[in-house]
């Protein structure tokens, strides 16, 4: 291993290799539609039975990884780093669309080991196990990535994410959440069932950082600052991420560089998402996926979102950057409105709309209450006006 490749990894200390072992072997429910069970699945035996779908396959099956911020969890507990899915990356040939459809029948016929004895399994097909179990199925084939990705539903949000790689140019969005841990040693113990790991005796687990240098990254995760580079190479920017990472008291680790590169995070977002609906959708999916049992967040992450769009989009005509502002806005209205919480009426101007029968010119159609600066709520078309300091 040359120098400049050997700073990209490090090898995993015993209280990381418990932690590692606790995810590994803690039991995910995988929840079915409709009259379906669930499924008890422990990770490393679904890792395990499907490398051997695979081998069996002849689909060959370079390595085993534990990605992004399960990596993150394991490497740093201590800062309350916590993950919600469970992804799982197995590096592997895809040369042509055949080898994508035999790892999808390949893990879809998995999933028949882990329902209950009880069932008859005769009369269940690959594509019955899809529509039962599957929460999303991607795949991308091009010529620099080709891969993979077939999401198992948690209703808590912990999906187990299995993605199959080839190959992928960009495989991380911002430092903290660079990391790979290598499972294939673990595996092996696993596997060995002679083999017990104590803290004088255990396999030696590398991790990899993506980003780059595997200690800056490190120091990144523990004091929780952000760093990234070339965000224009990511689908959405990392706009989404990052506005995430802000919600959570992640700080910038270089606060200059980072609001240059976030007009490149909002060019990139717009760019790939150019539609107002599409970016409503795409908004609307992230809040699902990332903010379940965190309601009481969803509206801070949405005015933080709003925020960096409303200071760094320099891609937008005048009209656009306004209706992707007042989109954002509804949708934090609406979790505030799910959550009964009435904004604070010190800081609201209301505007009313008088009943057409009322013509009296004395009647005042908006009310202003006294004290700060106000936001400013109108009947649709929609326009909101912020006054810095509000959020």
């Amino acid at each position: 291993m040359t120098e400049d490749l050997d700073h990209r990894f490090s090898s995993l200390t015993w209280d990381q290799i418990k932690i590692l072992d606790q995810v590994l072997t803690e039991v995910i429910p995988i929840h079915g539609r409709g009259n379906f069970p669930t499924l008890e699945v422990k990770p490393k035996d679904i890792i395990h039975v499907v490398k051997e779908q695979l081998t069996e396959k002849q689909i060959t099956v370079r390595d085993i990884r534990l990605n992004g911020s399960t990596a993150s969890h394991i490497l740093v507990k201590q800062n309350g780093t916590s993950y919600k899915d469970l992804d799982i990356i197995f590096g592997v040939e895809l040369p042509s669309e055949q080898e994508f459809q035999v790892v999808k029948e390949a893990v879809l016929n998995c999933l028949l080991d882990f329902l209950p004895k009880c069932v008859n399994k005769e009369k269940i097909t690959a594509q019955t196990m899809k529509d039962a179990y599957v929460q999303k199925m991607v795949k991308v084939s091009t010529d620099h990535d080709r891969w993979s990705l077939i999401s198992l539903s948690n209703n808590s949000g912990k999906n187990v994410e299995l993605k199959f790689v080839n190959s992928l140019r960009r495989q991380f969005e911002f430092s903290v959440d660079s990391f790979q841990i290598i499972l294939n040693s673990m595996l092996d113990v696993y596997s060995d069932t002679e083999c017990e790991s104590t803290e004088d005796l255990h396999p030696t687990i590398i991790a990899e950082s993506m980003y780059g240098d595997f200690n800056e990254a490190m120091d990144h995760l523990k004091y929780k600052l952000i760093s990234t580079r070339n965000p224009e190479e990511i689908r959405g920017g990392g706009l989404l991420k990052y506005s995430n990472l802000l919600v959570r008291d992640f700080k910038p680790a270089d606060e200059a560089e980072i609001k240059s590169l976030e007009r490149y995070m909002c060019s990139r977002f717009f760019i790939d998402f150019p539609d107002v609906a599409e970016q409503q959708r795409k908004i609307e999916s992230y809040l699902r996926n990332h903010f379940i049992g965190e309601e009481k967040s969803k509206y801070d992450y949405l005015m933080t979102l709003r925020g960096v769009v409303n200071e760094s989009t320099v891609c937008l005509m005048g009209h656009e950057r306004r209706q992707t502002l007042n989109m954002i806005t509804i949708l934090a209205l609406k979790v505030l409105g799910e959550q009964n919480i009435i904004p604070n009426v010190a800081n609201v101007t209301c505007y009313y709309q008088p009943a057409p029968y009322i013509s009296d010119r004395n009647f005042s159609n908006y009310y202003v209450a006294h004290g700060q600066p106000p936001i400013i709520y109108q009947p649709y078309p929609f326009h909101i006006q912020m006054q810095s300091g509000m959020v």
